[in-house]
Protein backbone atom coordinates (compact mmCIF):
# COMPACT_ATOMS: atom_id res chain seq x y z
CA UNK A 1 0.00 0.00 0.00
CA UNK A 2 1.13 3.56 -0.77
CA UNK A 3 0.28 6.26 1.79
CA UNK A 4 0.05 10.06 1.71
CA UNK A 5 -0.02 11.84 5.09
CA UNK A 6 -1.56 15.29 5.70
CA UNK A 7 -1.29 16.73 9.21
CA UNK A 8 -0.01 20.08 10.50
CA UNK A 9 1.73 18.28 13.38
CA UNK A 10 5.07 16.93 12.17
CA UNK A 11 5.25 14.61 15.20
CA UNK A 12 2.00 12.92 14.13
CA UNK A 13 3.28 12.42 10.57
CA UNK A 14 6.51 10.98 11.95
CA UNK A 15 4.60 8.64 14.27
CA UNK A 16 2.36 7.41 11.44
CA UNK A 17 5.36 6.82 9.19
CA UNK A 18 7.05 4.83 11.93
CA UNK A 19 3.94 2.67 12.48
CA UNK A 20 3.55 2.01 8.75
CA UNK A 21 7.20 1.01 8.43
CA UNK A 22 7.41 -1.00 11.68
CA UNK A 23 4.41 -3.14 10.75
CA UNK A 24 5.31 -3.45 7.04
CA UNK A 25 2.00 -1.89 6.05
CA UNK A 26 3.40 -0.15 2.99
CA UNK A 27 5.30 2.97 2.00
CA UNK A 28 4.74 6.67 2.70
CA UNK A 29 5.08 8.38 -0.69
CA UNK A 30 4.22 11.94 0.33
CA UNK A 31 3.48 14.34 3.20
CA UNK A 32 1.93 17.79 3.67
CA UNK A 33 1.15 20.06 6.64
CA UNK A 34 -2.19 21.18 5.18
CA UNK A 35 -4.47 20.37 2.25
CA UNK A 36 -3.99 23.55 0.23
CA UNK A 37 -1.82 22.00 -2.47
CA UNK A 38 -3.41 18.56 -2.49
CA UNK A 39 -5.57 17.47 -5.38
CA UNK A 40 -6.58 14.18 -6.98
CA UNK A 41 -4.04 14.65 -9.76
CA UNK A 42 -1.14 14.74 -7.28
CA UNK A 43 -2.47 11.66 -5.49
CA UNK A 44 -2.90 9.91 -8.82
CA UNK A 45 0.66 10.73 -9.94
CA UNK A 46 1.98 9.31 -6.67
CA UNK A 47 -0.34 6.29 -7.07
CA UNK A 48 -1.72 6.73 -3.54
CA UNK A 49 -3.82 3.90 -2.13
CA UNK A 50 -4.58 5.34 1.31
CA UNK A 51 -4.77 9.01 2.31
CA UNK A 52 -4.45 9.76 6.04
CA UNK A 53 -5.60 13.30 6.77
CA UNK A 54 -6.17 15.47 9.85
CA UNK A 55 -9.57 17.11 10.20
CA UNK A 56 -8.48 20.48 11.64
CA UNK A 57 -5.58 22.23 9.91
CA UNK A 58 -4.69 25.80 8.88
CA UNK A 59 -5.24 27.16 5.34
CA UNK A 60 -7.36 24.21 4.16
CA UNK A 61 -8.63 21.62 6.62
CA UNK A 62 -9.40 17.94 6.15
CA UNK A 63 -13.10 18.36 5.41
CA UNK A 64 -12.42 20.92 2.66
CA UNK A 65 -9.64 18.78 1.18
CA UNK A 66 -11.74 15.60 1.10
CA UNK A 67 -14.57 17.56 -0.51
CA UNK A 68 -12.16 18.77 -3.21
CA UNK A 69 -10.78 15.32 -4.10
CA UNK A 70 -13.70 12.98 -3.38
CA UNK A 71 -15.01 12.76 -6.96
CA UNK A 72 -11.71 11.64 -8.49
CA UNK A 73 -9.64 9.98 -5.75
CA UNK A 74 -10.18 6.21 -5.89
CA UNK A 75 -8.26 5.27 -2.75
CA UNK A 76 -9.30 4.96 0.89
CA UNK A 77 -9.41 7.97 3.24
CA UNK A 78 -8.63 7.76 6.96
CA UNK A 79 -9.36 10.92 8.96
CA UNK A 80 -7.65 11.89 12.22
CA UNK A 81 -9.01 14.33 14.78
CA UNK A 82 -9.30 15.22 18.45
CA UNK A 83 -12.84 16.37 17.71
CA UNK A 84 -15.57 13.96 18.85
CA UNK A 85 -18.48 16.05 17.56
CA UNK A 86 -20.86 13.55 15.94
CA UNK A 87 -22.11 16.07 13.41
CA UNK A 88 -18.61 16.75 12.10
CA UNK A 89 -17.78 13.04 12.10
CA UNK A 90 -21.00 12.29 10.22
CA UNK A 91 -20.19 15.05 7.71
CA UNK A 92 -16.75 13.52 7.14
CA UNK A 93 -18.25 10.09 6.45
CA UNK A 94 -20.87 11.56 4.12
CA UNK A 95 -18.12 13.26 2.11
CA UNK A 96 -16.33 9.97 1.50
CA UNK A 97 -14.12 9.28 4.54
CA UNK A 98 -13.82 5.52 5.07
CA UNK A 99 -12.38 5.41 8.59
CA UNK A 100 -12.04 7.79 11.53
CA UNK A 101 -9.34 7.71 14.22
CA UNK A 102 -9.56 9.87 17.34
CA UNK A 103 -6.43 11.53 18.68
CA UNK A 104 -4.32 10.94 20.69
CA UNK A 105 -3.25 8.18 18.34
CA UNK A 106 -3.32 4.61 19.58
CA UNK A 107 -0.79 2.45 17.75
CA UNK A 108 -2.93 -0.70 17.80
CA UNK A 109 -5.97 1.16 16.51
CA UNK A 110 -3.97 2.73 13.67
CA UNK A 111 -2.60 -0.68 12.62
CA UNK A 112 -6.06 -2.25 12.76
CA UNK A 113 -7.71 0.53 10.74
CA UNK A 114 -4.94 0.57 8.12
CA UNK A 115 -5.08 -3.21 7.71
CA UNK A 116 -8.84 -2.99 7.27
CA UNK A 117 -8.52 -0.24 4.66
CA UNK A 118 -5.74 -2.14 2.86
CA UNK A 119 -7.86 -5.29 2.77
CA UNK A 120 -10.70 -3.36 1.16
CA UNK A 121 -8.32 -1.92 -1.43
CA UNK A 122 -7.02 -5.40 -2.25
CA UNK A 123 -10.58 -6.70 -2.62
CA UNK A 124 -11.44 -3.77 -4.89
CA UNK A 125 -8.40 -4.57 -7.05
CA UNK A 126 -9.48 -8.22 -7.10
CA UNK A 127 -12.95 -7.24 -8.32
CA UNK A 128 -11.39 -5.02 -11.00
CA UNK A 129 -9.08 -7.83 -12.14
CA UNK A 130 -11.94 -10.32 -12.30
CA UNK A 131 -14.10 -7.93 -14.32
CA UNK A 132 -11.18 -7.11 -16.64
CA UNK A 133 -10.50 -10.81 -17.21
CA UNK A 134 -14.16 -11.52 -17.90
CA UNK A 135 -14.45 -8.56 -20.27
CA UNK A 136 -11.41 -9.75 -22.22
CA UNK A 137 -12.74 -13.31 -22.37
CA UNK A 138 -16.14 -12.15 -23.55
CA UNK A 139 -14.95 -9.82 -26.34
CA UNK A 140 -16.45 -10.93 -29.68
CA UNK A 141 -13.05 -11.20 -31.36
CA UNK A 142 -11.79 -13.41 -28.56
CA UNK A 143 -14.66 -15.88 -28.54
CA UNK A 144 -12.93 -18.42 -30.71
CA UNK A 145 -9.66 -18.17 -28.80
CA UNK A 146 -11.08 -18.15 -25.28
CA UNK A 147 -13.24 -20.50 -23.31
CA UNK A 148 -16.84 -19.32 -23.30
CA UNK A 149 -17.82 -18.13 -19.84
CA UNK A 150 -21.50 -18.52 -19.02
CA UNK A 151 -23.51 -15.64 -17.53
CA UNK A 152 -24.16 -17.84 -14.48
CA UNK A 153 -20.43 -18.10 -13.76
CA UNK A 154 -20.00 -14.32 -14.15
CA UNK A 155 -22.87 -13.67 -11.70
CA UNK A 156 -21.42 -16.19 -9.26
CA UNK A 157 -17.94 -14.63 -9.42
CA UNK A 158 -19.38 -11.19 -8.73
CA UNK A 159 -21.62 -12.48 -5.94
CA UNK A 160 -18.76 -14.23 -4.15
CA UNK A 161 -16.48 -11.21 -4.50
CA UNK A 162 -19.23 -8.96 -3.13
CA UNK A 163 -19.69 -11.41 -0.25
CA UNK A 164 -15.98 -11.22 0.53
CA UNK A 165 -16.20 -7.43 0.64
CA UNK A 166 -19.16 -7.51 3.04
CA UNK A 167 -17.51 -10.05 5.34
CA UNK A 168 -14.36 -7.94 5.33
CA UNK A 169 -16.42 -4.83 6.19
CA UNK A 170 -17.72 -6.64 9.27
CA UNK A 171 -14.24 -7.88 10.20
CA UNK A 172 -14.94 -11.59 9.76
CA UNK A 173 -13.27 -12.37 6.42
CA UNK A 174 -10.59 -14.36 8.26
CA UNK A 175 -12.97 -16.40 10.42
CA UNK A 176 -13.38 -20.13 9.73
CA UNK A 177 -17.08 -19.75 9.00
CA UNK A 178 -16.47 -17.17 6.27
CA UNK A 179 -15.69 -19.90 3.73
CA UNK A 180 -18.97 -21.61 4.63
CA UNK A 181 -20.81 -18.31 4.11
CA UNK A 182 -19.29 -17.89 0.64
CA UNK A 183 -20.21 -21.48 -0.27
CA UNK A 184 -23.74 -20.75 0.92
CA UNK A 185 -23.93 -17.67 -1.32
CA UNK A 186 -23.01 -19.85 -4.30
CA UNK A 187 -25.66 -22.41 -3.33
CA UNK A 188 -28.32 -19.72 -2.90
CA UNK A 189 -27.52 -18.22 -6.29
CA UNK A 190 -28.11 -21.61 -7.95
CA UNK A 191 -31.24 -22.18 -5.85
CA UNK A 192 -32.69 -18.80 -6.85
CA UNK A 193 -32.08 -19.52 -10.55
CA UNK A 194 -33.95 -22.81 -10.23
CA UNK A 195 -36.89 -21.53 -8.19
CA UNK A 196 -37.07 -17.91 -9.41
CA UNK A 197 -38.80 -16.86 -6.20
CA UNK A 198 -37.06 -14.81 -3.51
CA UNK A 199 -39.72 -15.88 -0.98
CA UNK A 200 -38.86 -19.55 -1.53
CA UNK A 201 -35.83 -19.31 0.75
CA UNK A 202 -34.46 -22.74 1.71
CA UNK A 203 -34.31 -23.93 5.30
CA UNK A 204 -31.01 -23.98 7.17
CA UNK A 205 -31.17 -27.78 7.13
CA UNK A 206 -31.39 -27.80 3.32
CA UNK A 207 -28.55 -25.27 3.03
CA UNK A 208 -26.24 -27.12 5.44
CA UNK A 209 -26.89 -30.51 3.85
CA UNK A 210 -26.09 -29.18 0.39
CA UNK A 211 -22.85 -27.54 1.55
CA UNK A 212 -21.86 -30.66 3.53
CA UNK A 213 -22.56 -32.97 0.57
CA UNK A 214 -20.18 -30.97 -1.65
CA UNK A 215 -17.36 -30.76 0.89
CA UNK A 216 -14.17 -32.57 -0.13
CA UNK A 217 -13.50 -35.74 1.83
CA UNK A 218 -17.10 -36.28 2.94
CA UNK A 219 -18.54 -39.73 2.24
CA UNK A 220 -22.07 -38.79 1.15
CA UNK A 221 -23.14 -42.46 1.22
CA UNK A 222 -23.14 -42.33 5.01
CA UNK A 223 -25.87 -40.09 6.45
CA UNK A 224 -24.01 -39.79 9.76
CA UNK A 225 -21.09 -38.08 8.00
CA UNK A 226 -23.44 -35.50 6.44
CA UNK A 227 -25.11 -34.82 9.79
CA UNK A 228 -21.78 -34.47 11.55
CA UNK A 229 -20.56 -31.94 8.97
CA UNK A 230 -23.87 -30.04 9.18
CA UNK A 231 -23.36 -29.60 12.92
CA UNK A 232 -19.77 -28.47 12.33
CA UNK A 233 -20.95 -25.91 9.75
CA UNK A 234 -23.58 -24.58 12.15
CA UNK A 235 -21.03 -24.21 14.95
CA UNK A 236 -18.56 -22.37 12.68
CA UNK A 237 -21.30 -20.07 11.44
CA UNK A 238 -22.56 -19.34 14.95
CA UNK A 239 -19.07 -18.34 16.10
CA UNK A 240 -18.47 -16.26 12.96
CA UNK A 241 -21.80 -14.42 13.12
CA UNK A 242 -21.27 -13.80 16.84
CA UNK A 243 -17.87 -12.26 16.05
CA UNK A 244 -19.53 -9.97 13.50
CA UNK A 245 -21.98 -8.90 16.20
CA UNK A 246 -19.11 -8.07 18.58
CA UNK A 247 -17.21 -6.18 15.88
CA UNK A 248 -20.19 -4.04 14.93
CA UNK A 249 -21.06 -3.38 18.57
CA UNK A 250 -17.45 -2.28 19.16
CA UNK A 251 -17.67 0.14 16.23
CA UNK A 252 -20.93 1.53 17.62
CA UNK A 253 -19.33 2.23 21.00
CA UNK A 254 -16.48 4.16 19.41
CA UNK A 255 -18.58 6.00 16.83
CA UNK A 256 -22.36 5.65 16.76
CA UNK A 257 -22.49 7.57 13.49
CA UNK A 258 -20.14 5.20 11.68
CA UNK A 259 -21.83 4.23 8.38
CA UNK A 260 -20.87 0.57 8.79
CA UNK A 261 -22.51 0.46 12.22
CA UNK A 262 -25.62 2.32 11.06
CA UNK A 263 -26.04 0.17 7.96
CA UNK A 264 -24.95 -3.33 8.95
CA UNK A 265 -25.94 -3.53 12.64
CA UNK A 266 -29.63 -2.96 11.99
CA UNK A 267 -29.73 -5.10 8.82
CA UNK A 268 -27.86 -8.20 9.91
CA UNK A 269 -28.99 -8.32 13.56
CA UNK A 270 -31.90 -7.48 15.81
CA UNK A 271 -30.80 -4.11 17.12
CA UNK A 272 -31.80 -5.06 20.67
CA UNK A 273 -29.11 -7.75 20.56
CA UNK A 274 -26.55 -5.24 19.30
CA UNK A 275 -27.39 -2.87 22.17
CA UNK A 276 -27.11 -5.74 24.65
CA UNK A 277 -23.58 -6.55 23.48
CA UNK A 278 -22.66 -2.84 23.44
CA UNK A 279 -23.69 -2.51 27.09
CA UNK A 280 -21.60 -5.56 28.03
CA UNK A 281 -18.56 -4.14 26.24
CA UNK A 282 -19.06 -0.70 27.80
CA UNK A 283 -19.07 -2.37 31.22
CA UNK A 284 -15.83 -4.14 30.25
CA UNK A 285 -17.55 -7.53 30.30
CA UNK A 286 -16.67 -10.18 27.75
CA UNK A 287 -19.81 -11.21 25.83
CA UNK A 288 -20.48 -14.91 25.32
CA UNK A 289 -22.66 -16.62 22.73
CA UNK A 290 -25.04 -17.72 25.48
CA UNK A 291 -25.78 -14.05 26.20
CA UNK A 292 -26.86 -13.23 22.63
CA UNK A 293 -29.52 -14.54 20.31
CA UNK A 294 -27.77 -15.46 17.06
CA UNK A 295 -30.18 -15.64 14.11
CA UNK A 296 -28.04 -17.42 11.50
CA UNK A 297 -30.81 -17.62 8.90
CA UNK A 298 -31.43 -13.86 9.03
CA UNK A 299 -27.70 -13.16 8.69
CA UNK A 300 -27.40 -15.48 5.66
CA UNK A 301 -30.50 -14.06 3.97
CA UNK A 302 -29.35 -10.44 4.43
CA UNK A 303 -25.83 -11.31 3.26
CA UNK A 304 -27.25 -12.82 0.07
CA UNK A 305 -29.52 -9.82 -0.61
CA UNK A 306 -26.77 -7.28 0.10
CA UNK A 307 -24.18 -9.19 -1.97
CA UNK A 308 -26.54 -9.11 -4.97
CA UNK A 309 -26.89 -5.34 -4.55
CA UNK A 310 -23.12 -4.85 -4.62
Amino acid sequence: MRFFLIDDDEAIRSMLTEIIEDYDLGKVVGEADNGANIDSQLLDVKNVDILIIDMLMPIRDGIQTVKAIKDDFQGKIIMLSQVENKELIGKAYNLGVDHYITKPINRNEVVSVIKNAAEHMNLRKLVHNIESSLNIALRPEKKQESKIISPEIIVRHKLITAGEVLLSEMGIAGEKGSKDLLNILSFLQKHEQQHMNIHDFPSLKTIFQSIAAHKDGIDIDHESNIQKECKAIEQRLRRTVFQALINLASIGIIDYANPKFEDYAAKFFDFAEVRKVMLLLENEEKPSMSQAHINIKKFIKVLFIEAKKV
